[in-house]
């Protein structure tokens, strides 16, 4: 016989309960904005210049490069690889505002290195930038950029700073990764889905083209401080349950 698991430990206005309820109304959120997102997505692009195939070369390309990063960089520099990252963080108090700015230009001279270097090598080609997608308007893109960086803060604290991680903490660069690859499937071809200023600041730079570049400031900086405000006000118990390390402060 099944018992569901309904009693007087578990009622609707416990504060567990309503946190529960707001965590799956974030999930399906996110679950039919990306998944009815892809879908959209992948119908845009026949209307412009990105294909399937590529959109696909792109995604992996992003996800593994975040995952792989996340995981070298983690017991460095808390493995931010991006300045919203770093923007949620410090406003949960996870870092110091020093570090937020040290982190900044530190991001941002990187970025820029990496897209100078990269013109290089290639001899002279266009370095890619993003733009918002045809038929999108500035504003949406905005708001695009703030649904897809809220996902992923929400998954770095979900992983990577929440004390109650458990296990999940042990997939975190992975979980972050594939939330990138995902967040590009949806927006690629609306916002250009960048969720970081850092990675649009430094081809702009090098090609000296800052069209809407706003647009992957303001889109990102909202997101991630949406999903810091959140998760950390909501979600993050003031103290690890027993056998659990909390993260250190200046992660």
């Amino acid at each position: 016989m099944v018992k569901l698991a309904f009693g007087e430990s578990d009622e609707a206005s416990s504060p567990d309960a309503l946190k529960g309820a707001l965590a799956e109304f974030i999930s399906l959120f996110l679950f039919v904005f990306i998944g009815v997102g892809s879908v959209m997505s992948y119908e845009k692009i026949h209307v412009g210049d990105l294909e399937a195939g590529g959109l696909l070369m792109i995604a992996i390309a992003h996800g593994l490069a975040i995952a792989i990063l996340v995981a070298a960089t983690a017991n460095i520099s808390g493995g931010h690889v991006n300045p919203a990252v770093s923007l949620g963080l410090a406003l949960a108090g996870k870092i110091t505002v020093i570090r937020l700015v040290l982190y900044w230009v530190a991001q941002l001279l990187g970025a820029v290195a990496g897209a100078w270097v990269l013109k290089m090598v290639t001899t002279g080609e266009d370095v890619a930038r993003h733009a918002i997608g045809v038929g999108m308007s500035p504003m949406s893109a905005v708001l695009m950029e703030i649904v897809l960086t809220f996902t992923l803060v929400f998954v770095v604290f979900a992983t990577a700073v929440d004390p109650k991680k458990g296990t999940v903490g042990v997939i975190a660069p992975l979980a972050i990764g594939f939330t990138v690859l995902a967040q590009i499937f949806v927006g690629a071809p609306f916002s250009g889905a960048s969720m970081n200023p850092g990675r649009s600041f430094g081809p702009a730079v090098i090609a000296m083209d800052f069209t809407n570049h706003w647009v992957y400031w303001v889109g990102p900086f909202i997101g991630a401080a949406l999903a810091a405000v959140i998760y950390d006000g909501v979600f993050i118990s003031p103290s690890p349950p027993a056998g659990h390390q909390a993260i250190p402060s200046d992660f």
